[in-house]
């Protein structure tokens, strides 16, 4: 009784939520270049005729950017050991829907999630008939739940998180959500410590599988790489120059870092890649009042003064191997706001690691590397610029990389465990949709 209250105010609530988050939307769209995309998918609207769709699939649902490289990952990893199978890829954003297409994977449509209206979501379903439902991290959407439930559509959370502070707001309604998050056939966890709160949500213990996290598994796909055209850039910024990137900043964090890179040593190169490259000229702003010759990636030029240069990483999707030209990589999101960025890519790259305060987002990993030496941890521009001091050291930088590197042996395999899972759980119906093309 009281889930179906909750349901049925989420019910009305949901129309009231769309139109008061419309207007910001629309913004985000015009920032990052969404319309002209399919955007219409979102609203369950579609231009191709139903027969030339991959009925059948395996849907993989992941909003953000990052949840869409951990899903690109994923499908990659799985067409290795059955390089027929077919997928579709359902992200909330432009950046992500941008992602996964340029990804170019063979089998793979992208499409947007739709929104979650009973109507929009029955026509999803109904258009692509998926054999199951992968979603990534978290993204457990109430209407969407219940259809696939009355349709028999499994759906599976895989690289499972709930950061304490969620834990704690999630129990104080568990038992308004609890039915939700029971209709989950299977959840994929990323740390053992981590069952008891989905058990409390309503999730049967054999559904609950420990695999480690499908982020911090190195796997078999590609990893950081150096790039003959980034490395002719920094030698443009003044050859054999240390580069130390900040990873996926966020607004305020710019400058900030910029200047204890710079007060730790002036012949540094700091290069910025912020979180959403549609904030290049906010961010070139910031760094340009704070005194530094601003140089974007995506018009690069050479540099008037080189003790004045910063690099910033306006593109999308080259984060990764920017970091294996780095010397140092500081993790963003964590020093002047809550839940950090992924460090997986650095430690994968044998690269030091800096971050702030506020990891949320990556515990217990982020306490398990500082406890071990494995990265610093710095509060302050005081603090960072000694960091950075510190981590180049030789000596010191191998044995932070050593450290770190050890903590993610947890997590290796996370990607075949998980697919094991979604492969021996999968429905006898699966493969009894026509071929993509065919009526």
């Amino acid at each position: 009784m009281r889930f179906f209250l909750t349901l049925t105010l989420y019910h009305l609530l949901l129309p009231l939520l769309f139109i008061a988050a419309f207007p910001g939307w629309i913004v985000k769209m015009l920032q990052r270049g969404g319309f002209g995309t399919r955007l219409g998918e979102r609203a369950a609207i579609y231009t191709e005729p139903n027969d030339f769709e991959p009925c059948g699939a395996v849907h993989v649902h992941a909003v953000s950017v990052g949840e869409c490289m951990l899903a690109l990952k994923l499908i990659r990893e799985w067409l290795t050991s059955e390089p027929d199978r077919r997928f579709v890829l359902a992200t909330g954003t432009a950046t992500g829907h941008a992602v996964a297409t340029i990804a170019e994977i063979a089998n793979l449509r992208v499409t947007y999630s739709p929104l979650d209206f009973p109507s929009m979501v029955r026509r999803y379903l109904s258009r692509f008939q998926p054999s199951q439902i992968v979603l990534i991290e978290g993204e457990a959407w109430p209407h969407l739940l219940f259809a696939c439930r009355q349709s028999a559509i499994p759906v599976r959370l895989v690289n499972a998180r709930m950061s304490p502070r969620s834990a704690r707001r999630y129990r104080k309604f568990v038992r308004w959500i609890r039915p939700l998050y029971s209709t989950l056939d299977l959840v994929a966890i990323q740390e053992p410590e981590d069952r008891q709160i989905w058990q409390d949500l309503g999730v049967a213990p054999e559904r609950i599988h420990d695999t480690g996290s499908l982020k911090f598994d190195p796997g078999s796909g590609a990893r950081p790489a150096h790039r003959s055209e980034f490395q002719q850039m920094l030698d443009a910024l003044g050859d054999g120059r240390r580069a130390i990137l900040a990873a996926s900043t966020h607004a305020g964090e710019e400058a900030w870092i910029a200047m204890a890179i710079r007060h730790a040593d002036s012949n540094l190169l700091p290069i910025i890649v912020p979180r959403h490259a549609e904030r290049r000229a906010e961010v070139k702003a910031a760094l340009e009042h704070a005194g530094f010759e601003v140089i974007l990636r995506s018009a690069f030029t050479p540099a008037r003064d080189l003790t004045k240069t910063c690099l910033v990483i306006d593109t999308t999707g080259e984060l990764r191997d920017w970091i294996a030209h780095a010397h140092v990589v500081i993790i963003g999101k964590s020093f002047l706001f809550t839940g950090g960025q992924n460090p997986c890519e650095a430690i994968l790259a044998s690269k030091p690691i800096i971050c702030g305060p506020h990891m949320e987002n990556f515990q217990p990993l982020a306490a398990r590397l500082v406890q071990a030496g494995g990265s610093i941890l710095a509060r302050d521009p005081e603090e960072l610029s000694r960091a950075i001091v510190t981590a180049l050291d030789p000596q010191k930088s191998k044995a932070m990389i050593d450290a770190a590197s050890k903590h993610l042996t947890h997590h290796e395999g996370a990607t075949k465990r998980i697919i094991a899972l979604l492969q021996d759980r999968e429905p006898d119906t699966a493969r009894s949709y026509p071929p993509a093309g065919q009526p």
